[in-house]
């Protein structure tokens, strides 16, 4: 049996997280991740050299890397804020290659050999670009750390410049995808905004690979206060212009009075899932009982191992009902 085609969008801790509990799996993984942050080290790099933002790039690499665990760690090595001004040595290094290079994509192709990584990572766009949100007030919020600061609700996201190119690879690891997951993560700021992409959102649309959602456990103060599961996959389907989503994972546990009051602190709440109205539209609902971990401090993390496995036996499950088309590239 060939290998599966999987494909991750998204960003942050929560795509990297996944990425690595997936490289376990004997599947093939193209990681397309959003290029906005512009905070921290991220944002200096960025508006210093009129880059991408290296940090999200960084993390996914560094998870799917099946170097020496010292490589690894020395390319998330971060200095003290004293110390080259607080920057993470991969940043830095991706900065460095991408001069070298004279192209952002390149440098990441370059840099994920020396670290031989298990899969691809793509940024969104090789463009430099910029967050920005239009509250549902009217207001409009620049730049992707300032959206959530505001403590107002999001109508939509878009990017500033809002013509810039796709990383043809990303489309064509769209096209050839059998499945194609997003999330999880934050919604409009690691998930969406690689849909602001035109050319991303448009392959996406067009791929005839199933496509599935990782819904949030919690609630993210000032970007998804409110929302339950339905919410957070509507935001998805108004940003891409129509319907998209085929599968969700999300959790249904009950979570005690400790980790309630632990994210009440934070002004932050369990993700409400109406199995039902899910259905209505067509969206499979898949879930697992131990599909969450509570740790001692009372915090709520997916556990890897479990939201790995279960979209593997997604893959698995579609691989096996894909009728043979001499002419689909998802053959090839």
């Amino acid at each position: 049996m060939r290998r599966m085609k999987v494909v991750l969008i998204g960003g942050g801790t929560g795509l990297s997280v996944l990425a690595r509990g997936l490289r376990e799996f004997p599947i093939d993984i193209t990681a397309i991740v959003t290029v906005a942050d512009d905070g921290g080290s991220t944002g200096k790099i960025r508006n210093e050299m009129d880059i991408p933002a290296p940090g999200d790039i960084r993390n996914v690499i560094a998870a799917l890397s099946d170097s020496e665990s010292v490589l690894t760690q020395l390319f998330q090595y971060r200095f003290e804020e004293n110390q080259i001004s607080g920057h993470s040595l991969g940043n830095l290094l991706i900065a460095g290659m991408t001069n070298i290079t004279n192209d952002f994509g390149h440098a990441i192709k370059e840099l994920s050999k020396v670290l031989n990584i298990k899969g691809k990572v793509i940024p969104s766009t090789n463009s430099s670009v910029q967050l920005n949100a239009i509250m549902e007030d009217g207001d409009i919020v620049y730049g992707e750390s300032k959206i959530p600061k505001m403590q107002k609700k999001i109508d939509k996201v878009f990017l500033e410049p809002d013509d810039v190119e796709p990383m043809e690879e990303a489309v064509e690891a769209l096209e050839e995808a059998d499945l194609i997951v997003l999330g999880p993560g934050s919604l409009y700021t690691s998930v969406i905004s690689n849909l602001c992409v035109k050319g991303i959102s448009h392959a996406l649309l067009n791929s005839s690979a199933p496509k599935l959602y990782v819904s949030n456990v919690m609630t993210q103060p000032g970007e998804t206060d409110g929302y339950d599961v339905k919410e957070h996959i509507n935001a998805l389907h108004r940003q891409a212009g129509q319907s998209f989503v085929d599968y969700v994972i999300c959790c249904t546990d009950q979570f005690n009075d400790n980790v309630l009051q632990k994210y009440r602190e934070k002004h932050s709440e369990p993700v409400d899932v109406n199995v039902d109205e899910l259905k209505q539209d067509g969206i499979k609902v898949i879930t697992a009982s131990n599909l969450v971990e509570i740790s001692d401090e009372h915090l709520v993390r997916h556990n890897t191992k479990v939201l790995s496995t279960l979209i593997y036996e997604v893959a698995l499950e579609l691989i096996s009902t894909i009728q043979f088309d001499p002419n689909s590239k998802r053959q090839q």
